[in-house]
């Protein structure tokens, strides 16, 4: 929970900004300048644009637009200017060198701490709740996770190392497969999370009809069922679109994955391994999830029926910041904040289960769900446009619940992503859902 207090909404502030920063300097630090320069894919951008870029949007939204400060290096300003300049062309650019733009994250945050240390919190709508310090950590966060992607995408030695989750709790075998959530309606979005982002405002009732969801994402298991029956050569499964791209990109299974004699194994940060059948499937894309859900005579969620699931408590006829209730996410709850490098067996952390039986909705892969990425009613951009409102529409799909990948900050029921429904090398899996009495269609109709 955010809390209202100066001194503790500075602290709450101060550490945000200080773990954000303690995993940007692990992912740019455990490689060299020639890696950190090295556009890995063209659908990444080099990590020193990154570093920079973060050190760059903290300038400009706390000690600018909060402190009234001069500029730095304004010169540098449309060099990191995500809208300008295309992940593509970025290593064209004359980039800071990795000192230079380390020495640039330091001099900023320096400054940042300084204006920390007598913010108010109070007086314009940036400040108030410590909006715009808690805006530019998850921001940073954020690029974390691009960053964690970009180290997938990197050949060479592994440089990143974590302890695994822990095997899968007892009982996890034996759990339903899937859990009802009830006909009605429910309080979708926020008005009043002091840090939720301008896409999750405002808050709504919506009203849902019952329907089932699977209790735990699809397994990898699961999913190499799908590939032995055919699934990838069947286009029954798919929809036009879906299976147009599926030809021309030759998918055949998840992103990192390849044959070994009869087995399945993968490419995980540099190591190459067999793959868990317990585990989440993960790098597929929303096209791969819908047909799976098809095959398997069920469907992917809406994105209402996935925050429903996720935090309305019928027994108090609430929506909650998470699944488990109010608490901030923790190590028993949800697997967040890159604590480790995949994610945790189906069926992990009962303690943060939402009142229906879902389990791992917050942390371990996104979701992918049916729905178009879309404003809310009463929608409003705020501070900037450019962080939702350009990208609304029909050409990105929403995905929900955070990764393993992503930092606790961000990991709330209300969080939207987005993303093109191509997209494969993002920490994406999905679970399924049906209609409370539904029709067959799948396999078994």
């Amino acid at each position: 929970m955010t809390p209202t207090s100066t001194e503790a909404l500075r602290d709450l502030a101060g550490s945000s900004l200080v773990t954000a920063r303690e995993r940007t300097q692990l992912l740019t630090g455990c490689i060299g300048d020639a890696d950190l320069t090295r556009q890995h894919s063209p659908l990444m951008s080099p990590l020193v644009w990154d570093l920079a870029h973060v050190a760059n949007q903290e300038e400009l939204w706390l000690l600018r637009a909060v402190g009234g400060r001069e500029p730095i290096h304004p010169e540098i300003d449309p060099l990191y200017d995500a809208f300008e300049h295309p992940r593509a062309e970025r290593p064209t650019l004359p980039l800071l060198p990795p000192a230079e733009a380390r020495a640039y994250a330091h001099e900023v945050r320096g400054r940042v701490l300084d204006l920390l240390e007598a913010a108010t919190f109070s007086g314009t709508r940036l400040l108030t709740g410590g909006f715009a310090f808690g805006m530019i950590a998850q921001h940073e966060q954020q690029h974390d996770e691009t960053m964690l992607i970009t180290h997938q995408l990197r050949k060479g030695a592994p440089v990143l190392s974590a302890a695994p989750p822990q095997l899968a709790p007892a009982g996890a075998l034996s759990l339903p497969r899937e859990v009802l959530v009830p006909a009605g309606p429910f309080t979708m979005g926020t008005s009043t999370h002091p840090w939720a982002l301008d896409n999750e405002r405002p808050a709504h009732t919506v009203s849902v009809p019952a329907f089932y969801l699977d209790t735990t994402p699809v397994t990898n298991a699961a999913y190499t069922e799908f590939i032995a029956d055919g699934g990838y050569g069947n286009p029954r499964w798919w929809r036009p679109v879906g299976w147009d791209h599926r030809q021309r990109a030759r998918l055949a299974a998840p992103l990192f994955w390849r044959r070994d004699g009869t087995s399945w194994v993968r490419t995980r940060f540099g190591v190459t391994e067999p793959v868990p059948p317990a585990e989440p499937v993960m790098h597929v894309s929303f096209y791969e999830a819908e047909a799976y859900a098809a095959w398997a005579g069920r469907r992917l969620p809406t994105e209402a029926e996935w925050e429903k699931a996720a935090r309305f408590d019928p027994a108090t006829g609430t929506s909650r910041s998470f699944p488990w209730g109010e608490d901030d996410p923790g190590p028993a709850r949800a697997n967040l904040g890159q604590r480790h490098l995949q994610p945790a067996p189906a069926g992990s952390y009962p303690a943060g289960a939402s009142p229906a039986g879902a389990r791992q909705l917050i942390g371990d892969v996104w979701e992918w769900t049916s729905s178009d990425f879309l404003p809310y009613p009463g929608f409003t951009a705020w501070p900037y446009r450019e962080y939702s409102e350009v990208f609304f529409g029909s050409e990105y799909k929403v995905l929900r619940g955070g990764a393993f990948g992503v930092a606790p900050v961000v990991g709330r029921t209300t969080f939207r992503n987005w993303d093109y429904p191509i997209r494969r090398q993002i920490f994406a899996g999905f679970r399924t859902a049906r209609d409370a009495e539904p029709a067959l269609s799948g396999r078994g109709a």
